[in-house]
């Protein structure tokens, strides 16, 4: 399968923190998941893989091209989307169009002004009176308008309520159809990223945990829930992380070692993530 994003041990250190050798590949025509808290080194892979910071060590490539090598080129066919908007507060829409137009050689006038409308957003207001969820959907009609292949968000529905988070999803799921094009998302809202994603890459301090298909593993992985006399017997070989109370013990589990012994319930994306890390050491 043809990859369209692929990072191979890139490595930026900085005073306290250090992006550890991450390696990563997202096939085309599907989206990567990109998932871990808050300071885990999400938001600087994307800034590597942009190269708006200086790597120390790796390499990026992006549709099979090295990204410094040919980064004008790679990014005429890049969508990006931060989680603030990063437009001049006193533009509106007509001067955005006007604007992108003379930058992007792709600028479709009017596949802009179509989301322009399906997100019902003014075209004679500044963009200072836009709420939050007006802001990123104006990013998001922008990072569209151009023929983009490759999307890549950066926290792009936080702070945004249920019912706008739901119709940004739908736009991407839309995009996807288009077996050409990919997403690569950062997020920390995981239920969104399990309602979307193909393939999920959780990174935690900077280092890359896992990276496999989604539904490889919900099915790899479940919640075991026993007593702790009966936990202490288990082949902890198979215990991902575990939690206990005075209730018993529940411990994320690889779900066929242990089936027919025990109920096993479904596990989240969530769980997979919060056990993982947060559940006390084996």
């Amino acid at each position: 399968m043809e990859n369209i994003l692929e990072i191979k041990d890139l490595t930026k250190s900085y005073d306290g923190f250090t992006l550890d050798k991450v390696s990563l590949a997202l096939p085309k025509g599907s989206i990567m998941g990109f998932i871990g808290g808050n300071g885990a080194g999400k938001t600087t892979t994307i800034k590597l893989i942009l190269n708006l910071i200086h790597r120390d060590s790796g390499c990026v490539k992006v549709f099979g091209l090295d990204n410094l090598d040919y980064e004008r080129q790679i990014k005429e066919d890049l969508g990006v989307v931060f989680d603030e908007s990063s437009f001049p507060l006193n533009m509106r829409v007509p001067h955005i169009n006007k604007v992108l137009g003379r930058i992007y050689k792709n600028w479709d006038e009017a596949i802009f002004f179509n989301y322009i409308d399906k997100f019902g957003l003014p075209v004679k207001k500044d963009i200072k009176d836009f709420s939050r969820g007006m802001k990123m959907k104006l990013s998001i009609a922008v990072a569209l308008s151009h023929h983009a292949k490759l999307l890549i968000l950066d926290e792009a529905t936080s702070g945004l309520d249920p019912v706008v988070r739901e119709e940004i999803l739908d736009v991407f799921l839309d995009f996807i159809q288009d077996e050409d094009n990919s997403i690569f998302v950062s997020s920390h809202i995981i239920s969104d990223i399990e309602k979307v994603a193909d393939y999920i890459a959780f990174i935690n301090n900077g280092r890359i945990v896992f990276c496999e298909s989604k539904d490889q593993l919900l099915n790899k992985y479940g919640i075991l829930k026993c007593h702790a006399a009966e936990f202490e017997t288990l082949d902890r070989t198979y215990v991902k992380g575990y939690r206990k109370s005075e209730f018993g013990v529940e411990a994320l589990v690889i779900r066929d070692k242990f089936r027919g012994q025990y109920t096993i319930d479904r596990a989240s994306i969530e769980d997979i993530m919060l056990y993982t890390i947060k559940g006390e050491s084996r």
